[in-house]
C-alpha cells in the first residue's frame, strides 16, 4: 500500500519547522551572483554585514496558509485600557500562547484604537469560537480591559500579495535613486 504524502504530515511539518531555525536554511551565492552579478566574496561580505547589522533576520519558507485550509486573515482593531496592568498581563500571555496569532503591535491613527493583532483562521465561524473560548471565557475583566473593537476579515481574491521585504527594498531602491 502507498503511503499518501501530504503538505502538512508530521514529517512535512517538521521539516518547515526546522527550516525557521536559526542557521538552517541559508542563501544560495550562485544564485544571488546570477541575479545580481557581483562577485561571490561581495555577496559574502555583504550578507555578513546584513546579518551582523540586523537587518536580516534569517532566511527560512514563506507559505502560503491558503494551501492548508486557512482562507481568513484576521485584522482586529483594539481599543484597550493600559491602565488595567494585571488583565493586559493575562490578554498577552494568552496572546502568546495563540497559535492563530502572529502579531500583536501597537497602532496610532485616528479613533482610539491602541492595538492591532492579525490573526490566521480557516473560517469566521472557527474565528469567533476560538476567540470567545481563549479570551472572552478565560479572562476574568477582559470587558475592562478591551473597551472596543473592529475586526476586519481579509480573504480572496488578493489584489495585491507581495513580499513586505521586496517592498521595502524597491522602496529604499526608489527612494535612492538605485536602478
Amino acid at each position: 500500500m502507498a503511503v499518501q504524502v501530504k503538505g502538512d504530515d508530521s514529517i512535512r511539518l517538521k521539516t518547515l519547522e526546522a527550516l525557521l531555525k536559526k542557521g538552517s536554511v541559508v542563501p544560495n551565492a550562485r544564485q544571488i551572483k546570477r541575479y545580481s552579478g557581483f562577485h561571490k566574496a561581495t555577496i559574502k561580505a555583504s550578507l555578513d554585514f546584513l546579518l551582523k547589522d540586523g537587518v536580516l533576520q534569517g532566511f527560512g519558507p514563506k507559505i502560503d496558509f491558503t494551501k492548508f485550509g486557512f482562507k481568513l486573515e484576521v485584522i482586529e482593531m483594539l481599543q484597550v485600557d493600559f491602565a488595567e496592568k494585571e488583565i493586559l498581563k493575562h490578554y498577552l500571555k494568552a496572546v502568546e500562547e495563540d497559535d492563530n496569532i502572529y502579531m500583536v503591535s501597537a497602532v496610532m491613527g485616528p479613533g482610539n484604537w491602541n492595538l492591532l493583532a492579525r490573526h490566521f483562521y480557516k473560517d469566521v465561524e472557527s474565528f469567533h469560537n476560538s476567540t470567545q473560548k481563549k479570551y472572552y471565557e478565560k479572562i476574568k475583566g477582559i470587558y475592562k480591559l478591551i473597551k472596543n473593537r473592529q475586526i476586519i476579515y481579509a480573504t480572496a481574491p488578493l489584489y495585491k500579495a507581495g513580499s513586505r521585504t521586496s517592498s521595502i527594498i524597491k522602496a529604499l531602491k526608489k527612494e535612492k535613486g538605485i536602478d
